[in-house]
């Protein structure tokens, strides 16, 4: 019998995995604050409309925006962690999922026992088990 395991995708930390992380949250943030722009504007665009309930769409738009602030932070918050951080440390970038042959007789706390794949600058340098 073949069951679904979560595997934990470590990455080693080197000055160009932290560079490329650095420009992803730079992405990130630009996106974000491109985005709270956006959202003015359409709300500027809205409440220039008759009819229109002014202040339940000023309260929309400012949670949305709202939202995305504190994302910024968030970021902002990560990117300091990130300098923190020393050339060859590990961190956790995601998880897969694999499948896992079961059989009788097999022992049960191997095949709960966490598994991780770790990588460096985007190559498998171990598989730990």
């Amino acid at each position: 019998m073949e069951i679904v395991k979560k595997i934990l995708i470590k990455q080693i930390i080197t000055e160009k995995s932290k560079e490329n992380i650095r420009s992803n949250f730079q992405e990130q943030k630009m996106r974000l604050e491109q985005e709270c722009q956006q959202l003015l504007f359409e709300k500027r665009k809205l409440q220039n409309k008759p009819g229109v309930p002014k202040q339940e769409i000023a309260h929309r738009f400012q949670d949305e925006i709202d939202r995305r602030k504190e994302e910024i932070k968030l970021i902002d918050f990560k990117e300091e962690q990130l300098e923190l951080l020393d050339v060859g440390s590990e961190i956790v970038e995601g998880e897969v999922e694999a499948l896992v042959e079961v059989s009788v007789g097999a022992d049960w706390d191997e095949v709960l026992r966490t598994q991780a794949i770790v990588v460096q600058d985007n190559i498998v340098v171990r598989i730990d088990k």
